[in-house]
């Protein structure tokens, strides 16, 4: 027995948890200097958002170690119910759920919110290598393409109806681990063509675009006219082309939110607004100025003490990082993440089965879609969507839903000698 413990302490990348711990404690760390007050300077509460946050952190560790000392097939096997418990709590907080900010997509459990979304990110990723690695999938036909973007689809629909148009974007970062399964190169191609069209929809009449496209298509066709099948593939990818940038149209004035068109126009340089949607920007930008290269130090930011940046506990909490721990603080925090990230590939990569390469991608796909998302809102280069920055970001279901997503690949990779 002891024999057994001693190779799971040694199996377990102790690595990645000293990465893990130190987000947690900068996290920590800026939430009380948001929630600091000199008047009240001797006492701790934990009615605070500093004394909550650090329940979150303590359950959080307690939750990690129960998954490194459960059975690694635990979670291959039960994937598919970890999946279906996740798509069950997207659909009760559609009918129970509690609207903030005109997004019901909290459950609220006594005085504590559930966010049902977060956990819904690793309910996937489990799904998805369960699938790929008990079929031994291959993705470069139709059939298993469909299968994967079916599962991926279903939680992007049911966060979409709450609608948080962020969470749902977060799922297109399951493409990449797809890519690395086999996905063909030119989906991911057309994918950045779509986000391309839409942007350039924005910008441009129909005519002109609808103009644009069959010259471009006529082109491509003129050179295969020799080649009967590809100029039917080019004219469908033209029409195809064409048809969706009506669809586009119509999703951006129709399905959008305003909030959410004006933010995206704003990023673009449609529209300035230093009132309205870019004003968090704005604010969160002169915070992260104001910092330098040393920051103006512990509890001493101007811009987040006097609340002039809005959300700065959760979606702009890189705000706070950035002016009182200036350049070199942020340098740090982007330095683990990379770091982490970096790990992860290469853990992934070790893997001996297909299950635990798929899942090791999907977290580290997962965690820098919010890592980039979340600093390029704080920065003013992506809209704002609200997000959490991984480990960082006050809140209890985020940094939960985080600690399973790392904690079970930890696991996974303790395992690796003898998972099948």
């Amino acid at each position: 027995m002891q024999q057994q413990s001693n190779r799971f302490f040694f199996n377990v990348d102790w690595v990645t948890i000293l990465i893990y711990l130190a987000l947690c404690i900068i996290g920590w760390v800026n939430i009380y200097s948001a929630d600091y007050n000199p008047d009240k300077v001797a006492e701790f509460s934990f009615a605070a958002d500093y004394g909550k946050q650090l329940i979150f952190i303590i359950t959080g560790l307690i939750l990690g170690l129960t998954i490194l000392l459960l059975d690694g097939k635990f979670f291959s096997v039960f994937a598919p119910i970890i999946y279906g418990g996740t798509m069950v709590l997207l659909v009760a907080v559609l009918l129970v759920g509690k609207n903030i900010g005109g997004n019901q997509a909290w459950i609220q459990i006594g005085s504590f919110s559930l966010q049902p979304s977060e956990f819904a990110k690793f309910g996937t990723a489990l799904l998805l290598a369960r699938y790929i690695s008990t079929f031994n999938v291959k993705l470069n036909s139709l059939r298993p393409v469909l299968i994967c973007a079916a599962i991926i689809i279903l939680p992007m629909f049911l966060i979409m109806l709450q609608p948080d148009a962020g969470s749902t974007l977060v799922f297109l970062s399951f493409m990449f681990p797809l890519y690395r399964e086999g996905l063909p190169g030119s989906l991911l191609l057309m994918f950045w063509g779509m986000v391309l069209l839409f942007i350039v929809n924005l910008f441009f009449s129909p005519l002109v675009l609808i103009s644009s496209i069959l010259l471009l298509g006529g082109l491509f066709i003129y050179n295969n006219k020799k080649k009967q099948q590809k100029m039917i593939t080019i004219g469908l990818i033209t029409l195809a082309a064409i048809a969706y940038l009506f669809v586009a149209k119509f999703i951006f004035n129709n399905v959008l939110l305003k909030h959410q068109r004006d933010r995206i126009e704003l990023i673009l340089g449609m529209k300035t607004d230093r009132k309205g949607v870019g004003y968090n920007v704005i604010q969160s930008k002169t915070a992260i100025g104001a910092g330098q290269f040393v920051g103006r130090g512990f509890r001493q930011g101007t811009q987040t003490k006097l609340d002039y940046v809005p959300a700065k506990k959760t979606d702009f909490i890189f705000s706070i990082l950035g002016e009182e721990w200036g350049f070199i603080g942020c340098s740090v925090v982007l330095g683990l993440y990379v770091f982490l990230l970096l790990r992860v590939i290469n853990m992934a990569e070790r893997q001996r089965s297909a299950f635990s390469r798929v899942y090791g991608y999907s977290m580290a796909c997962i965690i820098f879609f919010h890592v980039f998302i979340n600093i390029g809102m704080a920065i003013g280069i992506v809209p704002v969507i609200g997000i959490p920055l991984p480990l960082i970001s006050y809140g209890g279901t985020s940094l939960w839903s985080f600690t399973i997503l790392i904690f079970i690949f930890l696991k996974l990779d303790s395992n690796r000698m003898g998972f099948i």
